[in-house]
């Protein structure tokens, strides 16, 4: 146990090393780190709730307030603070696309490693309904089931349901990807010394298949999160989200809806926008950067590690 921990540590220490080198990897995780620090610490950061009213001298609302007026990003049509709506508005965004990102990476995987490890009949049914799903447009799909769904009066929050539907229907291209990667690595010989020592096909999978995609799986999740989140912005946009709750693309449809734009009240409309495009331009580069570090892994100095355990066992069998 000692053993594993300390070999742990290193293999950490070595990724941050190597890590942090990456100029693009530091700022697309400094991006989305930032993010989540300013949806964690919301109440710290402003004073006012969502649904407080700015009110002026006389007890009016102080609608479409420039910055100049009320800082720091002004007030809306109903002369609630803009800034704490953004603030509060990224606990909903990054809430809904970190959830359904991890519900399409669990369900991605999982699939793609029934259909790359057993084959046959298995792979070619899943595959077929990956391709339907691959066929039809992901936006207009999850459009009409939400509007449908929500239509029916489920007993189900706004929110739980975007989250869900983002989820079960954005898993095929993590499905393909783990497919193809499973594929080779079931063929490998320390699968085949698994198999002639009498290791069933769950322990194959948890202990040998597992390991070597994982590293895939990390940074195909991160790049997910940035599909995600627009997702969940461009249905709330829509108007699909829950109008009680301020996420970034509810803050777009309110702004559009009540002619900011029209009345110069660049305010309420370009901070989410430019919230939205942070938090995705950060996945998408720490993504891209753990692809790069953890892809050759598959294929190098994981795999021989698997080997010598599985030499190791069959020497002990």
């Amino acid at each position: 146990m000692r053993e594993s921990w300390i070999l742990f540590k290193r293999s950490l220490l070595e990724f941050w090393r190597t890590f942090r080198r990456n100029r693009m990897g530091m700022v697309g995780a400094a991006l989305v780190l930032s993010a989540v620090l300013v949806a964690l610490f919301a109440p710290l950061l402003s004073p006012y709730t969502p649904t407080v009213v700015i009110r002026d001298e006389a007890g009016r609302g102080l609608t479409y307030a420039p910055p100049s007026v009320h800082g720091p990003l002004g007030t809306d049509d109903a002369g609630r603070d803009v800034w704490t709506q953004l603030v509060y508005g990224a606990r909903i965004s990054l809430t809904v696309g970190f959830l359904a990102g991890f519900i399409a990476m669990f369900v991605g995987s999982f699939l793609g490693i029934l259909a790359g490890y057993f084959g046959g009949w298995v792979d070619n049914l899943l595959m077929r309904v990956t391709d339907v799903l691959l066929v039809i447009p992901d936006l207009p799909l999850m459009l009409v089931l939400v509007a449908t769904l929500r239509q029916m009066e489920l007993k189900i929050s706004p929110l739980t349901l975007l989250i869900l539907v983002i989820g079960l229907l954005y898993w095929t291209s993590t499905a393909r990807l783990v497919r193809s990667q499973v594929l080779s690595i079931k063929e490998r010989q320390f699968v085949s010394r698994a198999r002639a020592i009498g290791a069933g096909h769950a322990h194959i999978i948890r202990k040998h298949i597992v390991p070597q995609i994982m590293p895939l799986i990390v940074a195909n999740t991160v790049l997910i999160l940035s599909t995600a989140i627009l997702i969940e912005s461009g249905l709330a946009f829509l108007g699909l989200g829950d109008p009680t709750q301020p996420s970034w693309g509810t803050m777009l449809n309110f702004a559009f809806d009540r002619n900011a734009i029209s009345n110069g009240a660049w305010w309420f409309y370009l901070p989410p926008g430019l919230a939205i495009v942070w938090v995705s331009l950060g996945c998408v580069l720490l993504g891209n950067v753990l692809e790069e570090m953890l892809n050759p892994r598959l294929t190098g100095h994981h795999l021989e590690g698997e080997a010598k355990i599985v030499e190791t066992e069959v020497s002990l069998g």
